[in-house]
């Protein structure tokens, strides 16, 4: 049981820290799948190479974790609420051609990190731009204004 305890306990502080981190540093992954795949290796490399865990706690410990995983994807389907707080929500960052200060500080993130992710989709300047809005996934979407 202190194996289980300790496991949930790791999970949900480093889920916390990359909640933290932001999105951006994070891209395309979700916080669950990283931790998933980040402590894996490490709890296996423990139970492997360290002799005050045995194979069954490792398999206690991974298991821990995925099953966490699942019900915190579980809770983000079922919870609106929940979904927020562990993938948060879309953040506007340009709207009708101005850079929204507050929202891209808040995300550490300047007007030429939108730039450069608008020039990948064709989009030279913010005026082209009527919503820039920085996913939960860490992506930009752009919707262009109508006059292009």
């Amino acid at each position: 049981m202190d194996i289980v305890i300790r496991a949930a306990v790791a999970y949900v502080f480093i889920v916390f820290v990359m909640r933290v981190i932001g999105r951006r540093e994070l891209s395309t992954l979700g916080p669950t799948d990283l931790v998933l795949l980040v402590v894996m290796g490490d709890l296996i490399q423990n139970g492997v190479t360290q002799s005050d865990m045995s194979v069954t706690g490792v398999m206690i410990a991974v298991s821990t974790f995925a099953v966490l995983t699942v019900a915190s994807s579980y809770l983000t389907f079922r919870s609106t609420r929940a979904s927020k707080v562990l993938e948060g929500e879309p953040l506007i960052l340009v709207e009708d051609g101005r850079a929204i200060e507050r929202n891209l500080r808040s995300e550490r993130m300047t007007v030429d990190d939108v730039l450069e992710e608008a020039r990948a989709q064709n989009i030279e300047r913010l005026d082209q731009i009527r919503w820039a809005v920085l996913e939960s996934g860490g992506t930009i979407s752009f919707i262009r204004t109508s006059n292009r």
